[in-house]
């Protein structure tokens, strides 16, 4: 296992597609392996490859990765992207948490039942709008600096421009009372690997749909 890291998941955003953001945003190419059937992630497990038998799987530096968080925290040591100390990095493990408790919620809305939809769609506003936006905002008026921990780009920056972008896709006018958060989604979409990364064309996936709820089903079993 060497040259370009190696992506193994489903055709879709779900729980690899903060790791593609943090890889794009270092500026690291990869290589990625969908899984289409049952059969495939049943070899996988077979062969060992999956340590608690659940995707997603990143293969990079020899290692066969599992685990989001895991995942995540070696690619920004790897790249330079987990702050200058111990306490700048546990500023952005804190950061990171409370945007991944939002993200968690609407990695899940796709697979609620059509009867639940719009009461999870409020909940994802309050949530945003009350508790977690809020955060930052108050965090980059406060410093005045561009990015969320010590001045500098870090894993924390990739995660908010993410969630802020998800957030959007179903509630546009989201940061309709966020200022500060407005001038940081202007500055990250213009950072040269995050913007490329949001051109058409790149490893970044669409919104999930029906056949992409159906596929993660089937596979699993859910």
């Amino acid at each position: 296992m060497s040259g370009k890291p190696r992506l193994t998941y489903f055709n879709g955003r779900g729980r690899m597609e903060p790791v593609r953001w943090l890889l794009a945003a270092a500026g690291v190419e990869f290589e990625e392996k969908f899984l289409e059937s049952r059969q495939q992630y049943e070899k996988l497990i077979k062969n060992g490859d999956l340590m608690f038998q659940q995707v997603p799987l990143v293969e990079i530096d020899g290692m066969k990765m599992v685990q989001t968080k895991a995942i995540l925290n070696y690619i920004a040591g790897n790249y330079n992207l987990y702050g200058k100390d111990l306490k700048e990095r546990a500023l952005i493990d804190m950061y990171v948490e409370g945007i991944t408790d939002l993200m968690q919620m609407i990695l899940m809305f796709p697979f609620s039942p059509p009867e639940a939809k719009e009461k999870n769609l409020e909940s994802i506003k309050e949530r945003a709008t009350n508790r977690y936006f809020p955060v930052f905002e108050k965090v980059l008026k406060q410093h005045g600096q561009d990015f969320l921990v010590g001045n500098k780009f870090s894993w924390a920056d990739v995660q908010l421009i993410e969630a802020i972008l998800a957030v959007e896709e179903k509630i546009p006018a989201v940061l309709s009372a966020f200022p500060q958060l407005q001038a940081f989604k202007v500055r990250m979409s213009n950072m040269p690997t995050i913007k490329k990364f949001l051109q058409p064309g790149s490893p970044r996936k669409p919104p999930p749909d029906e056949h992409y709820v159906e596929t993660v089903m089937n596979i699993l079993k859910i």
